[in-house]
């Protein structure tokens, strides 16, 4: 796999390219938003790789799934696939508090997010898949 994904369905466009055209498409402050979110993974995790599923979603994985960012006409939903196994001091998760596994920030438009707050979150949700997938293959062993 590609550090920009390996597939980008029917259109044969990379992850990376679908994921531009979203951030182009929107043309508002939601483009904004998840520009802004894409960039901020990049710089709390260089290895990241860029998918596309889920017909239209993009997804950021390292070792398993990072996080969603989906687009919606009130906000920009960043969705943490293991956001409850994750610490968020700084109290950044407000949606999607009730599940077991999932966590999300919504981020409507003019909010603000604590950046060094959001990638310390992102940092420890990729800790939490490499931690993950080492036991994983350390029990097959």
């Amino acid at each position: 796999m590609t550090r920009n994904g390996t597939s980008g369905g029917d259109t044969g466009d990379t992850p990376s390219q679908l994921i531009d055209a979203r951030i182009g498409a929107l043309g508002d402050w939601r483009g904004e938003t998840l520009a802004w979110i894409r960039r901020v993974i990049q710089e709390a995790d260089p290895d990241v790789v860029e998918e596309w599923k889920w017909r239209g979603v993009p997804v950021w994985e390292h070792d398993g799934i990072i996080c969603t960012g989906e687009t919606y006409k009130q906000v920009v939903k960043m969705t943490f696939a293991r956001g409850a196994a994750l610490k968020d001091p700084a109290g950044l998760f407000n949606s999607s508090l009730d599940g077991n596994t999932r966590r999300a920030i919504d981020i409507r438009e003019g909010e603000e997010i604590d950046e060094e707050a959001l990638k310390a979150l992102i940092r420890a949700a990729v800790a939490l898949n490499m931690a993950t997938r080492a036991e994983k293959k350390r029990k097959s062993v």
